[in-house]
């Protein structure tokens, strides 16, 4: 390794600082609410402020750029330690039990997961629920940053489409994604504070709304009820979240655009189409479904199979896992139709998880160019995306994505299964994981459940599977080999 640290130690203090920081607000919330837990965030935060301004200090002044290595040892490290010194006043406070379900609770958040090992919420205190949510929120911008700005150059999966003209090199990623992230956070707090306003207009209280609004744009997930949005029983606010949920899951960047007067380029992006309009064709057939797992003509106008058909649909397919109901207990089919979606995901650039509409797209186009060379073998057939030509480093980029998204999702399942953890549980764990979604399908960890229960193994390669799955595969997996270390 002859490359220096210094740019990597920068960041990573920077962030930790922000992140300790951002743990000042929910002492405050528990300082008001009279509850001792003000202690626990204020030590954490001041514990992590000097660290993380240690780590500042001691590489500013640093004139090295960030190359490629660094990029990729900075996006994972800072995941890693702010998920570490996120989960300091979970444990703190003993709200958990053991550091690994704080670390557990710590990186649900900051990958906007939402699997969580907390039970109680509806008695839990003020400034633990505010905590999960500020995790969830800066893991969501962060997510979007990433997605933008590193991904592109990194050539993750495919991401290349997706880079910024100003983003040549990697060299330019710091300063370039430091003038474009400030339009990103703003359009973020607009929509945050939008959606706390439309939750309180529709009658949540103060606390919740601004709590479920955070985690609702990240498409987190995590709530302030056991029961999830079962809870508010509230058509109004599941619409709202709904509306809100679908705004996470569109290319941030678009909205951007959009304020400086392209409006137009939301409406014409195909990733945006195709989402939108194949979350209305699952929403459709899960309705057709509801309830127990068939079709009964009957039941095909229920206005409560709407319902919960547009809001678990959205929430599963965007990967923000909330609930309105337990699926689960439809019927296999329902089980079944779930499981699938939670695949799917939003588009890039968004705060969604999951696979991402691009690459099915990108997938469509390749198969679609070998069926007619079958057919017309001297023919010459161009793919295309968003009206641009498709180049084959970006086929085979997303190619290679979903054949290690699929292998890595059976090794997870697996593995999950060795530690005892049954098929059924094992397998949507896994799904769950990887594709950052929360809620699996059954008793144990469906929509009704939590991970509480899953032994610590388990929930370290659940872990693992978040960190991978939401970082995009390769991020990841590219430190494990030797060759990345060579000069």
């Amino acid at each position: 390794m002859n490359f220096d640290l210094r740019p990597i130690f920068l960041v990573i203090g920077l962030l930790l600082a922000t992140l300790g920081c951002s743990m000042l607000l929910p002492a405050i919330v528990d300082l008001l609410a009279d509850n001792d837990d003000w202690r626990v965030f204020a030590a954490s935060g001041i514990l992590t402020i000097l660290i993380g301004a240690g780590l500042y200090g001691g590489a500013r002044g640093t004139t090295q750029h960030l190359g490629t290595k660094q990029a990729f040892i900075m996006t994972v490290g800072t995941w890693v330690i702010l998920a570490l010194f996120g989960a300091l006043p979970y444990y703190w406070s003993g709200i958990v039990p053991t550091f690994t379900d704080a670390v557990f609770e710590s990186l649900s958040g900051l990958t906007t997961t939402g699997a969580t090992v907390i039970t109680g919420l509806d008695f839990a205190p003020p400034g633990v629920l505010f905590w999960r949510g500020i995790q969830q929120w800066l893991g969501g911008l962060g997510i979007i940053v990433m997605a933008v700005a590193v991904l592109p150059m990194l050539q993750i999966g495919g991401m290349q489409l997706f880079k910024i003209e100003a983003f040549e090199t990697a060299e330019k990623i710091m300063p370039r994604a430091t003038q474009i992230s400030g339009s990103l956070t703003l359009v973020f707090l607009f929509f945050t504070a939008l959606c706390a306003a439309a939750y309180l207009a529709a009658g949540m209280a103060v606390d919740d709304a601004v709590i479920h609004a955070m985690t609702t744009v990240a498409t987190g997930g995590f709530s302030t009820k056991d029961a999830s949005f079962a809870h508010f029983d509230s058509f109004a606010i599941q619409l709202v979240s709904v509306a809100f949920m679908v705004l996470g899951s569109i290319p941030f960047i678009l909205y951007v655009q959009a304020v400086r007067g392209q409006s137009i380029a939301l409406w014409k992006d195909s990733q945006v189409r195709v989402f939108l309009g194949l979350l209305s064709i699952l929403v459709i057939i899960a309705w057709l479904i509801y309830p127990g797992g068939e079709v009964q003509s009957e039941k095909i106008l229920s206005s409560e199979g709407f319902k919960y058909a547009l809001f678990n649909v959205t929430s599963i397919m965007t990967g923000t896992g909330y609930a309105s109901t337990d699926y689960s207990a439809w019927g296999s089919t329902s089980s079944m139709f779930f499981f699938m979606i939670m695949f799917i995901g939003g588009c890039a650039g968004s705060t969604s998880c999951g696979i991402k509409i691009f690459r099915f797209q990108v997938l469509y186009e390749t198969l679609k160019q070998h069926i007619k060379s079958i057919f017309y073998p001297n023919g010459v057939f161009v793919m295309r995306f968003n009206s641009r030509v498709l180049d084959d480093n970006v086929s085979t980029a997303v190619m290679s994505f979903l054949f290690l998204y699929v292998a890595i999702f059976f090794i997870v399942a697996s593995l999950l299964s060795i530690t005892g953890l049954d098929f059924i549980t094992a397998l949507s764990a896994a799904g769950s994981a990887i594709s950052n979604v929360g809620p699996g399908v059954g008793d144990r960890i469906g929509p009704a459940g939590t991970y509480k229960e899953l032994g610590d193994g388990a929930k370290w390669i659940i872990m693992a599977a978040m960190l991978i799955g939401r970082l995009e595969l390769f991020t990841v997996l590219v430190l494990f080999v030797p060759r990345f270390w060579r000069s």
